[in-house]
């Protein structure tokens, strides 16, 4: 029998980035994303939507969930009524406050919309335009706006680690693995377990 030892997983790091903005790239990689460019994509449309900020209401106003009494709220600007109220209600089910990054990430991973478009994220070697496309099927903008040139800046900040065995990372240059691994069900939500359910 012989066995195989696979390299490790690179990690992808956000050079200069804000503790949200490294906040989400960790979580989107902790969710099995490993493209690049897919990785760019989600976090220019965050940068377009609300520039990392969970607290924020359409219009600028920094306000929690239930002062935000119209227009979008929240990192990806929940506007829609079922969208906006799902929020509300995912925090108050699984414990966690609607006007931080935290839920906010959770909440949107667990939504339809995001579920739908991360079928594309999680095929690798796409251009970022390719996923930019699919993107709009998770936020419906209305306006493009700056998101493509915000994930190509994003590109930019993005360090590739390759850990070693020894638990230690060291930068390299060489890009992630463009295989896909193989995903289970991502369905539960933060602070639940399949040992929980």
């Amino acid at each position: 029998m012989m066995i195989y030892n696979l390299p490790p997983t690179p990690v992808i790091e956000c050079v200069g980035c804000t503790p949200n903005e490294i906040t989400t790239l960790e979580f989107l990689q902790q969710r099995g994303i490993e493209d690049l460019n897919a990785l760019a994509v989600v976090m220019g449309n965050i940068q377009q939507e609300s520039r990392f900020t969970p607290n924020v209401c359409e219009g600028g106003a920094i306000v929690p969930y239930d002062q935000c009494l119209r227009g979008g709220y929240g990192i990806i600007q929940w506007t829609s009524t079922n969208r906006y109220i799902g929020l509300g209600s995912f925090a108050q089910k699984y414990g966690g406050n609607p006007s931080t990054i935290t839920t906010q990430l959770h909440y949107m991973v667990n939504e339809r919309q995001w579920q739908d478009f991360n079928l594309y994220l999680q095929i690798p070697g796409h251009s970022v335009e390719h996923y930019m496309t699919h993107a709009y099927k998770w936020l419906g903008w209305g306006i493009h706006g700056n998101r493509t040139k915000y994930a190509y800046s994003f590109l930019n900040k993005f360090n590739v680690v390759i850990p070693h065995a020894d638990e230690e990372s060291v930068p390299d240059k060489v890009l992630p693995s463009t295989h896909s691994q193989a995903q289970g069900e991502f369905r539960f939500p933060f602070g639940f377990s399949e040992a929980s359910t």
